[in-house]
C-alpha cells in the first residue's frame, strides 16, 4: 500500500511517499480502507521530534491520527463492526498511520460515521473533538451558565469546543482575527475577541474556565481571566506530574515534567485555581457519543481545503501556516 513515512524526526523535514506492507489485522482489530484522513498541527509537531520522549515511534513510521473509511475485515474477536461498516477513528498512541491507503485499528477507538457527512467531513472530527469532549466535559464538567474562554476558535479544536461549549449552556469567549468573527459567532461564540488589537487579560474577568492552546505567555495571562476555583486547561503544555504519572513514564521524566510545570502550577496556587494539563486520548464510544450530535446538527465540521493524497506534504506545511479556519483533510480514495 501507499503511505507518507516519516523517515527521521526532522523539523519541517518532508515525509516520504512509499510502499509499505499492509498491516497485520489482531483479534480486536479492524482494518479500515483509508478515505480521507484528517491533517493535525500535532503532525507536524510529532515528525518534529517534539513528542519522542513521551511517545518514542521508531523511524521509519507512517502518519496520521484521523481517519475515515469502510471497514475491509475484522479480526475474531471484533463484534460492532463488519466489513463494508462507513466508520471513523482517531487511532491510538503507538497505532497511527491514517496517511495511507489502509490501517488496522483497535475496535474499541472505532465508531460508525455519521451519516450525514462526507469522508472528508467525518475525518475532520475525531481528533479535535475528542479534545473538545474531553477537556469541556470530562475534565471540566462544564455545566449551563458557566462561563468559558476557548483560544484560537478559528482552529481545528477551537472550532469544535465552541460548539459543543454553547450546546452545554455556556456563555463562550474565543480569541481570533476579524475575518473570522462572522464564522466563530456563527457557531455560537459570544465574545470575539481580535486578538490583534485587543488583550483578552484586560476584557475578560469571572470565567470558570479556559482552554489553553497557545504558548507560555498566553497561558500565564490566562490565569487573570479566572475567577477563584476557576479551572485552567491546557492542550500545549506544559505537561504536569499527573499526566505523567497517567503515562506510566519513567523517574527521570516524572522529574522533568514535573520541574517544567512547576511555575505555572505554583502561579495557578496563588491565584486560587486549579492547572492541568490534557492531552486527548482515542475513545470509540466518546465518539459515537458526539456522532449523535453531529446527526442532530449541534456539531458541525468546519474545512478549509482538502487535498489529495499526493499532496499531503502540501496540506501539512498549509496547517503549520496557522491560517486554517478549522480542519484540513487529505483525500486518499
Amino acid at each position: 500500500m501507499k503511505a507518507f513515512v516519516v523517515d527521521k524526526y526532522q523539523k519541517k523535514g518532508a515525509l516520504r511517499l512509499a510502499e509499505m506492507p499492509q498491516p497485520d489485522v489482531g483479534d480486536n482489530d479492524v482494518l479500515i480502507e483509508v478515505h480521507a484522513a484528517g491533517v493535525n498541527l500535532f503532525d507536524s509537531k510529532l515528525r518534529d521530534g517534539e513528542f519522542k520522549l513521551i511517545l518514542p515511534y521508531r523511524p521509519p513510521f507512517i502518519l496520521g491520527h484521523d481517519v475515515a473509511g469502510v471497514v475491509m475485515r475484522v479480526g475474531s474477536k471484533v463484534r460492532k463492526f463488519k466489513a463494508g461498516d462507513e466508520v471513523f477513528s482517531r487511532p491510538r498512541d503507538g497505532r497511527i498511520g491514517t496517511f495511507a491507503e489502509f490501517i488496522a485499528v483497535d475496535e474499541a477507538d472505532v465508531a460508525l460515521k455519521p451519516d450525514n457527512l462526507s469522508m472528508e467531513e467525518a475525518a475532520s472530527i475525531p481528533l479535535v473533538v475528542l479534545t473538545a469532549w474531553q477537556v469541556l466535559v470530562e475534565r471540566a464538567g462544564l455545566t449551563k451558565g458557566q462561563k468559558v474562554f476557548i483560544q484560537a476558535g478559528s482552529g481545528g479544536v477551537g472550532t469544535a469546543a465552541i460548539q459543543l461549549a454553547k450546546h452545554l449552556g455556556a456563555t463562550v469567549a474565543t480569541t481570533a482575527g476579524a475575518p473570522s468573527a462572522d464564522l466563530l459567532r456563527g457557531l455560537g461564540a459570544d465574545i470575539v475577541i481580535d486578538y490583534k488589537k485587543d488583550d483578552f487579560e484586560k476584557i475578560l474577568h469571572g470565567y470558570d474556565l479556559v482552554l489553553n492552546s497557545q504558548d507560555a505567555k498566553t497561558l500565564e495571562k490566562s490565569l487573570h481571566v479566572l475567577k477563584p476555583g476557576g479551572k485552567l486547561i491546557s492542550i500545549s503544555g506544559p505537561p504536569d506530574p499527573e499526566f505523567a504519572r497517567d503515562k506510566g513514564l519513567n523517574i527521570v521524566l516524572k522529574l522533568v515534567l514535573r520541574l517544567l510545570s512547576r511555575g505555572i502550577r505554583r502561579k495557578a496556587r496563588r491565584a486560587g485555581v486549579e492547572y492541568s494539563f490534557l492531552f486527548m486520548w482515542a475513545q470509540g464510544e466518546q465518539l459515537s457519543r458526539i456522532t449523535s450530535l453531529i446527526q442532530s446538527g449541534v456539531i458541525r465540521p468546519v474545512v478549509d481545503q482538502v487535498f489529495p493524497f499526493e499532496k499531503t506534504n502540501e496540506a501539512l506545511a498549509y496547517v503549520e501556516t496557522g491560517r486554517a479556519k478549522g480542519k484540513v483533510v487529505v483525500k486518499v480514495r
